[in-house]
This record gives C-alpha cells, sequence and structure tokens, in this order.
C-alpha cells in the first residue's frame, strides 16, 4: 500500500509535538509544583524538596525545547502566529524558567542571610513560569480569539495549571519523601485537590462556550456518548487520588499511587485536548497541512527526530531509574 506522507508526516510530527508538550507539562509541572510549596515549609525541608528535583529538574526541560523545536521547524507558518500571539507570556515563562535555575544554583551557595532570598525566587519563578504557561494554553485553546470571554477564560487557566502543579508537585514529595515532610505533603495534596476538581469542572463547561467548535465536537450525537469515557476515566482518576490521600497507606508501600493517578489526569486531559484541537495546529485558524513545511524538509526532520527524539526518552528513563526511590541529602559536589 503506498502512503502519502504529505498527508501524513504532518500528523505524524503534530503527533510527537503533543507528546513532547505532554511530556513537559507532566515532568516540569511536578518540579514546578515542589517550588510553588516551597515556602510552607522549613528550611531543613526545603533543601530536601529541592533534592528530590535535583537530578531531574533541567533535563525535564528538554521536552519543552523538543516541543517547541518541532513548531518552529515542522509548522514555521503556525510557529510564527502563536509566537507573535504570544509573545508577552512566552517572555515571562523564561523569565520564571531562569529564575529558577540561577535560584537552584545559588541558594546552597549563598550565606545564611540570603539563603531566604533565593528560596522566593525559585518560588516566584515556579510560579511565573506555571502562570504564563496557563494563560498561553488558554489563549491558545480559544485560538487567540479576542473579546472578554476569551480573556476570562484564558486567565482561569492561568490559575488552574498552577493549583494542578501544586497537586502534582505534593504528590511527587509524597512519593519521594518520608516522615514528617511526607506528611505535610499528603495534607498540601488534599489542599489542593478540591481547588483542581472544581477548576477543571468550570473550565470544561466553559469551553464549549469560548470555541463553537469544540462545542460542536464535543455535544453532538453520537460523538457525546463515545466521548463520554474521557472525561469519566479523568473524574475516577481524581476520586483515585483523593482515596489513597485519604489512606494511610499512602505513607507506605503505595506512596506512588497518588502520583500515578495525577499523571492519568493530565494524561486523558491531553487526549482531550488533541480531539479537541484536530486537524488544526491553530484553532479555526491554521490546519495542519496548511502549517507543515515541505514534504522533502520533514522527511529530512524525520530523520533528525529519529535519533533525538530516542536518546530523550532513553536518558530520561535511565535518570529516572538511577535515582528512584526515597530522596537523599542534598549535594552540588
Amino acid at each position: 500500500m503506498n502512503i502519502d506522507w504529505s498527508t501524513t508526516l504532518p500528523v505524524v510530527f503534530m503527533a510527537l509535538m503533543g507528546v513532547a508538550m505532554l511530556a513537559y507539562v507532566v515532568l516540569d509541572g511536578y518540579d514546578l509544583g515542589v517550588g510553588l510549596l516551597l515556602h510552607r515549609a522549613t528550611p531543613p525541608q526545603r533543601d530536601t524538596m529541592i533534592a528530590s528535583i535535583g537530578p531531574f529538574w533541567d533535563a525535564n526541560e528538554t521536552w519543552l525545547v523538543l516541543g517547541v523545536g518541532i513548531l518552529l521547524i515542522a509548522f514555521p507558518k503556525a510557529h510564527g502566529l502563536v509566537l507573535t500571539a504570544l509573545y508577552l507570556p512566552v517572555t515571562l515563562m523564561l523569565v520564571g524558567l531562569v529564575l529558577r535555575g540561577v535560584a537552584f544554583d545559588f541558594r546552597v551557595k549563598a550565606q545564611d542571610e540570603w539563603k531566604p532570598l533565593w528560596n522566593f525566587a525559585f518560588w516566584a519563578g515556579s510560579g511565573i513560569a506555571a502562570s504564563s504557561q496557563g494563560w498561553m494554553l488558554g489563549r491558545y485553546i480559544t485560538g487567540f480569539a479576542e473579546g472578554g470571554a476569551a480573556l476570562w477564560f484564558a486567565g482561569a487557566i492561568a490559575l488552574l495549571l498552577p493549583a494542578a502543579y501544586v497537586l502534582l508537585g505534593a504528590c511527587w514529595l509524597v512519593m519521594k519523601t518520608e516522615d514528617a515532610l511526607q506528611q505535610h505533603a499528603v495534607r498540601w495534596a488534599k489542599r489542593a485537590w478540591a481547588p483542581v476538581v472544581l477548576g477543571m469542572g468550570l473550565v470544561s463547561l466553559a469551553t464549549p462556550v469560548v470555541s463553537a467548535t469544540v462545542r460542536e465536537r464535543w455535544f453532538s450525537m453520537p460523538e457525546f456518548i463515545a466521548l463520554l469515557p474521557i472525561p469519566l476515566v479523568t473524574l475516577a482518576a481524581l476520586v483515585a487520588a483523593r482515596a489513597m490521600l485519604n489512606s494511610k497507606q499512602v505513607l507506605g508501600r503505595l506512596c506512588w499511587l497518588p502520583f500515578v493517578a495525577v499523571v492519568a489526569v493530565f494524561v486523558f486531559g491531553a487526549i482531550g485536548l488533541a480531539y479537541s484541537l484536530f486537524p488544526y495546529v491553530v484553532m479555526d485558524r491554521l490546519t495542519i497541512w496548511e502549517a507543515a513545511s515541505a514534504t522533502s524538509s520533514l522527511a529530512v526532520i524525520a530523520i533528525g527526530c529519529a535519533i533525538t527524539v530516542p536518546t530523550i526518552v532513553g536518558y530520561t528513563i535511565y535518570s529516572y531509574r538511577v535515582f528512584g526511590g526515597k530522596v537523599k541529602e542534598l549535594s552540588y559536589a
């Protein structure tokens, strides 16, 4: 059977970009969440929290570079449109990420009187990056539409995503820490759970209001019935996470279950978003095929991705295997 590469390759690259961005949101999401929780802990606990993300946080951002790189080289028309519309929040996100990076290295070398300043910088950088990402996601879902409804929607996502990161980060700490800090992390996760559930419910109701395309795809029959498992499984994962957080077993061998459940929420949310967007790269403005590079260019890019993507996946898996288990004392030696 002959394959029409001009039709297939853009879809492949769109899927690869989506997977890269999902990996970034999950992997960098938990360490942004840990950063947002930093101010709630005691000084010794803050060191442990930083140590829990120390081997991973910088490498997690590789997935963001991969996703944006694919957008740039595989969908250049969309890249120009997206970056032009999101210039300010992208700049703020980068400022937040740079602030986190500087604070991460300086906090351990600073004198005692300056260490609170760098802890604050790490917390602030995490908040700026998370909120900026939420705003960008909200604007992207609406296709950068103008008007009060679209801006209010983006603002809601800008609040919801940091809350979701806090829940993910707290569950990461439940999995990676012990004793008093682990018990604190359980309480932090419980406090974040309700706002996340409420926020996701409100956003799910608001999305069809601000986007006629989404409304038509999700609330037409028989599509509504076929798609019903996505929100139901998402809700089940949230309930499972809360049930485990209420169980004493979460402090023992089942400490990983809440984190896995919250990751499942992100995964099914991404599946729903992908269905809502396809076949657009920019909602209602550019389809995958309209925005894609020439087929010959995509073929060359595919060769590079065939080398780099398995490498990124391989070292990600390796690093998580090497640094698995409970966190040890932070060391910069």
